[in-house]
């Protein structure tokens, strides 16, 4: 939003003129996204508490270490404050004319869709097994399927669908309609993946920061023209505003690692997780980075 506003006034204000660099925007999205997450953490951890004080709070995992037991009843649904701070400085600071930034936030909104409700059945509904595996897989399949073909057939670049292998510069696969499996199971396996991962303090979204930042760093490479060519990496138009993703994830994943550290005052949930691993695997589809993913 504030990118457009920059572009119209522009001419009135040349300091505006700093919006239309993407390394800008992708720092001011990290600490927009960061300040937001601090600023309104503990009133989300409180009202969390309140609404699940009834329901018992997090159920913890039996297959997990024995001193973790006694974090039954720490709030859960976390991942509500991620997606939120996420989406604030990303509608704030991102192109919403681009085709990859919406790609990516509807992934997130979706499958942060799919997570509460599983801990909604969870905590509300008193049913520990959430969402029943069939259910959730076939959602998950629903959304990631829908992103994947949107991808496919928008893109604009033989770039877009090819294969590329890492340390290989030259290598160059062209995958076809096979492009659809690929994006597909990246998006749902890796959104399965960071859920299973999740369980213990701090351990899935201190991977999912590092991770998130490394994809930025390819993302504004690919993006731009000179940079790629430099590095001998393909070039993706438009790729180089899931920088400014990147940064709001980052800056809202440190902002929840405050509380979710040791001893966690609050857990991510599915809501969270689920949301972050399919973003994640959507990112590396669209800059072609799968393998390093």
């Amino acid at each position: 939003m504030l990118f457009w506003l920059a572009k119209h006034f522009d001419e009135q204000f040349a300091l505006l003129n700093v919006f239309s660099y993407i390394s800008f925007r992708a720092i001011a999205a990290t600490l927009v996204s960061l300040a937001f997450s601090l600023l309104f953490g503990k009133r989300f951890i409180r009202a969390l508490a309140t609404k699940q004080k009834k329901s018992g709070g997090q159920p913890i995992r039996s297959d997990g270490p024995a001193t973790h037991f006694s974090k039954a009843g720490t709030p859960t649904m976390g991942g509500s404050l991620i997606i939120l701070s996420i989406s604030v400085a990303s509608l704030l600071f991102a192109d919403l004319g681009n085709r990859y930034v919406w790609v990516c936030l509807l992934v997130l909104w979706s499958f942060g869709l799919i997570g509460w409700l599983d801990d909604y059945k969870k905590l509300v509904k008193r049913d520990p097994k959430g969402l029943s595996a069939a259910h959730k897989y076939s959602l998950q399949s629903v959304f990631g399927l829908a992103a994947a073909l949107f991808l496919y057939f928008s893109a604009d670049v033989p770039a877009a669908t090819e294969l590329y292998l890492p340390f290989f510069k030259s290598v160059a696969i062209p995958l076809g309609g096979f492009f659809i499996v690929i994006a597909y199971f990246w998006i749902v396996g890796f959104s399965n993946a960071v859920n299973l991962t999740d369980g213990l303090d701090g351990l899935a979204i201190l991977p999912s920061v590092m991770v998130v930042a490394g994809l930025g760093v390819f993302a504004y490479v690919t993006g731009d023209a000179g940079h790629s060519k430099f590095l001998l990496l393909h070039h993706l138009p438009g790729a180089g505003e899931l920088a400014i993703i990147s940064g709001a994830v980052a800056g809202a994943g440190l902002g929840f690692l405050w509380f979710n550290t040791y001893p966690a005052m609050v857990f991510m949930g599915d809501v969270g997780a689920l949301a972050l691993g399919a973003l994640l695997g959507t990112m590396a589809v669209i800059i072609r980075q799968e393998l390093i993913l």
